[in-house]
């Protein structure tokens, strides 16, 4: 079951990046609550609160009860957090409001466990997929679907249509898309690399070479 907890918040009555900027050196977190009437509503909250809150959660999918102005809670899910491109500081959060009952389209992070024996003989682990989508009641969200990888041979590949997972959860994404699979080191690629670097580096040697014998002639022509 994915985490719920509860967040008091504050509705915002400033807007723009100005303001957003000046929440923000005062410790207030800006961010948005999707209504399930299509309406928008700004709020604010504690930076630092909300920033352990994330260290404290792993998947990508947090169930919230929000306290907004001390009214009755609203259940939404948090879908998006901002954070500085340099600093990876938290700049904005925006939640949706959710019903319980009705069911949701949400991604769930797609976790690798073991070693494969591939890895063991020389291949090479490469995850291709990093989370699939799934449709779900709210109360039914796991963290994160666990792709366990330690029968995987040389060669092999694991697809979407391997994974386990609880019955209440209906994966939406292509059966077919690969998740992992391993494979040995290519050198051929590197071989063929290689080539192409020695052959550019003689041809730029010889470059110098031609104008050179060229200049010789014309002085031996005067």
């Amino acid at each position: 079951m994915a985490k719920e907890i509860v967040i008091k918040a504050a509705t915002r009555t400033e807007m723009g990046s100005a303001s957003a900027r000046r929440l923000l050196k005062k410790g207030v977190l800006p961010a948005v609550i999707g209504g399930r009437d299509g309406k928008s509503i700004p709020i604010q909250l504690e930076h630092h609160a909300f920033d352990m809150l994330l260290k404290r959660h792993t998947g990508e999918n947090l169930l919230v009860d929000l306290v907004v102005d001390e009214r009755t809670p609203l259940k939404v899910l948090l879908t998006e957090v901002q954070r500085h491109s340099l600093t990876d500081m938290t700049l904005h959060a925006d939640f949706l409001e959710i019903s319980m009952t009705e069911t949701m389209r949400v991604n769930i992070a797609l976790e690798l466990a073991g070693e494969p024996e591939g890895v063991r003989q020389g291949g090479i682990l490469e995850q291709i997929l990093f989370s699939v989508e799934v449709e779900c009641l709210p109360g039914d969200l796991v963290e994160s679907i666990e792709v366990d990888v330690s029968g995987l041979q040389l060669n092999g590949t694991l697809t979407v249509a391997d994974l386990v997972v609880p019955p209440a959860l209906k994966i939406v994404s292509s059966r077919d898309l690969p998740i992992v699979h391993v494979t040995l080191p290519s050198v051929a690629e590197e071989t063929v690399e290689g080539a192409a670097a020695a052959e550019g580096a003689e041809g730029k040697a010889a470059e110098p070479d031609v104008i050179a014998k060229g200049k010789k002639e014309e002085e031996e022509a005067e």
